[in-house]
Order: structure tokens, then C-alpha cells, then sequence
């Protein structure tokens, strides 16, 4: 089982897709990894030996990747909430920073939708 960032890797998989496993690398991130590692990216992650690992964790060195990216992102949103930018106060409440439409998409961040009157209607429909 192969270990970098503090993440484990599938054993499974390739090496380009487990490196996504990593927060912070993507698809393009892990072939650069790859191609400054010299590591073809078509082997499976149980195949790499030592060396290859640890010229992948020498690689990765040079990126900000897991807990400081965390810490990058949750920091820059405390700032903007702190001086009380607009997109500080859509952090705040919960909704769509970037310009979405929020009537009828954003469901994930508003929660679940509410329906209103539908009830006054069935008691009265109960009492005729």
C-alpha cells in the first residue's frame, strides 16, 4: 500500500487516476507529476517500487496539495467574511458566490424545498 500526502492509494488502480485520490491534484496535475517523476502512467500503483514512490513524494513536494490547501482555501473564505466582501456574506449563508441563479437551482446549498399553502387547503377541503 502506497502512501503520499497522508493518503492512502489504491493498490488497483493507475497511477494517474490514484494520484487524484490526493486533494489538490487532478487529472493534468498527475501527468505532470507523472512526467517529472518519469513514471509512465498506465502502471498500477502495486507495480511501483520504492525509488518511483519517492520520486512521486519529491514531486509532490514542490505543490501545495491536502491539509495546507485546506487550510489556504478556509482561511481565504475567513477573510472575506471578515471584511465583509460580498462573496463573504454568500459564504456566510450558505449560497452560490459566483453569479448562479438561486430561484430554481441551488438546491444543494438552500436545503430542501418548502411547500407553501398546501396545507391550509386540505383543512378546509376536510371540513366541507
Amino acid at each position: 500500500m502506497v502512501r503520499l500526502a497522508g493518503v492512502d492509494l489504491p493498490a488497483n488502480k493507475r497511477v494517474d487516476v490514484a494520484l487524484t485520490y490526493i486533494f489538490g491534484i487532478g487529472d493534468s496535475l498527475s501527468q505532470k507529476i507523472l512526467t517529472k517523476a518519469q513514471i509512465e502512467p498506465h502502471r498500477k500503483v502495486k507495480d511501483l517500487n520504492d525509488q518511483e514512490t519517492l520520486a512521486i513524494r519529491e514531486v509532490i513536494k514542490d505543490y501545495q496539495v491536502e491539509g495546507d490547501l485546506r487550510k489556504d482555501i478556509t482561511s481565504s473564505i475567513k477573510r472575506l467574511i471578515d471584511i465583509g466582501a460580498y462573496r463573504g456574506t454568500r459564504h456566510r449563508k450558505g449560497l452560490p458566490c459566483r453569479g448562479q441563479r438561486t430561484k430554481t437551482n441551488a438546491r444543494t446549498l438552500r436545503g430542501k424545498r418548502k411547500t407553501v399553502g398546501l396545507g391550509k387547503k386540505k383543512e378546509e377541503e376536510k371540513k366541507e
